[in-house]
């Protein structure tokens, strides 16, 4: 079973390399971020028509995130955390599908630090920690993936210093990462790739792509039964070569079916 995450900044104006990536691949679950659709606006027509169900939390302009399902139909449990600081904003969806509850997440980006959105972001990560506790407290298998918009660790970011002081890397989200995988968590990419970089987000600016200046903001956590069954973890680099290319690529993960 191969489960995907992907920002696909934009899925309308990004269709056409969604709809090739999904025939190309064909992950049986995928979670997209940063849709800029309205619940209106959402493509379920196309995505029914190349073989995927879906659920989906849209939002105009900015955010958005949707569930979707190859030859079944996700269950929807939640739209949006319980306690979210700002519910106008679309950031979070969960479903259940072929036996796991699935979360896709869309966190704050909370630049400029300090400042009003560095706040939200650090209120919204809390609640979803708590969450994130409360699942694992079904006893379910679980996997919570999506655009974290936190950089773990030095390894993930192709320059460090450059980032020390930006959102993404400051130190209390990396302890809120960290915090995440103390619950019992697994990180997937960096279970699979221990050594090496692996990067999924490739800034449009100053070459970023063409020089390999990545940083690794997408992840897939899973829950301790779901880890025991992970078989590989990977990203589709080259989709972010693609023309109309979204600034991430897609990560994915292998899994032994029960």
């Amino acid at each position: 079973m191969r489960i995907a995450t992907y920002n696909i900044n934009g899925i309308n104006g990004r269709l056409e390399t969604l709809l090739a990536w999904l025939a190309e691949t064909q992950p049986d679950i995928v979670c997209l971020q940063e849709l800029k659709a309205p619940q209106a606006k959402f493509p379920e027509r196309q995505l029914q028509e190349a073989g995927y169900a879906s659920v989906w939390h849209g939002q105009s302009r900015w955010n958005g995130v949707a569930i979707l399902s190859r030859g079944s139909e996700p269950v929807l449990t939640r739209r949006g955390l319980s306690r979210d600081p700002d519910p106008s904003q679309s950031r979070y969806i969960e479903a259940a599908v072929n036996g796991l509850l699935v979360g896709c997440l869309y966190a704050p980006n909370g630049n400029p630090a300090p400042g009003p959105k560095w706040d939200y972001k650090l209120t919204w990560l809390k609640q979803f920690s708590t969450h994130a506790k409360q699942l694992l407290a079904l006893d379910v298998p679980v996997i919570l993936a999506g655009d974290y918009n936190i950089i773990p660790a030095e390894r993930d970011v192709y320059n460090p210093g450059r980032w020390r002081n930006d959102a993404l890397f400051l130190p209390e989200v990396r302890k809120a990462y960290a915090s995440l995988l103390k619950q019992g968590w697994c990180d997937a990419i960096a279970t699979i790739h221990p050594d090496k970089p692996v990067y999924t987000f490739w800034d449009y600016l100053r070459q970023a792509w063409e020089r390999n200046a990545g940083l690794r903001l997408d992840h897939l956590l899973l829950s301790p039964d779901l880890a025991a069954r992970l078989k590989d973890a990977g990203v589709d680099q080259d989709m972010r070569a693609r023309s109309k290319a979204s600034d991430h690529a897609p990560a994915w993960i292998d899994l032994a079916r029960e």
